[in-house]
């Protein structure tokens, strides 16, 4: 389930978590219909509901990394043949906070994260750092590794890369021809050789991710 502020819901027309609810026939995709959701009916309606067991993907002290397997376990006997919900908040870093912030009800979920087997292949946005993932990509890899684990099934792995390559490769065409808004004259640099983002706020979104992931760059 990917859940979106208002602001990123109308003004992300092109993100990477609509195009992953797109290609995912069992996702739901919710605005928030204030500066949280405690008050969203249909969200809720979901956390209340018993034989679902809800957790919210994001890195921390306390997230279960399904990427270990002496983890797995104890995530599996919490589950206790429950239905998984796993929770993405689609967002920049800083719109995730302040969603978690003001929702209550998020904040009381289990936690679960994973160690990403690829860095971002993000051409046309910059990564805040290394081990942020687009929604899409988080979307792939939490796949991957619940497949790997037996806690769900993920029979075409390709599929949500090639729909992101397509939406990348459309927009870097955009983005060349001059007689198209938002031309630029010069081409996208590789992922790989771009100098990593400075200020603070890295540093500190290392306290939550050490080489764990980030799967909020819309």
């Amino acid at each position: 389930m990917f859940l979106m502020s208002q602001k990123e819901f109308k003004e992300e027309k092109a993100g990477t978590g609509r195009l992953t609810k797109l290609s995912l026939a069992n996702s739901e995709l919710h605005m928030a219909r204030s500066k949280g959701f405690d008050d969203h009916e249909a969200v809720q309606a979901v956390l209340r509901d018993p034989q679902n067991y809800c957790v919210l993907l994001y890195p921390g002290a306390t997230a279960t990394n399904l990427s270990v397997p002496l983890q797995v376990p104890v995530f599996t006997a919490a589950l206790g043949g429950r239905q998984l919900v796993v929770i993405l908040i689609d967002a920049t870093w800083g719109g995730a906070r302040k969603l978690l912030n003001n929702s209550k009800s998020l904040q009381r979920l289990p936690r679960v994260m994973f160690t990403p087997s690829a860095p971002s292949r993000f051409i046309i946005k910059q990564q805040p750092q290394e081990g942020c993932l687009s929604t899409l990509e988080a979307t792939h890899e939490l796949l991957q590794v619940l497949a790997q684990t037996g806690l769900d099934h993920y029979p075409r792995p390709e599929q949500l890369l090639a729909v992101f390559q397509r939406m990348q490769e459309f927009q870097i065409k955009c983005a060349a021809d001059p007689d198209r808004p938002g031309y630029r004259r010069r081409a996208y640099s590789d992922p790989a050789t771009r100098r990593p983002a400075g200020g603070d706020h890295p540093a500190r979104r290392d306290n939550y991710m050490p080489k764990t992931f980030g799967p909020f760059q819309a």
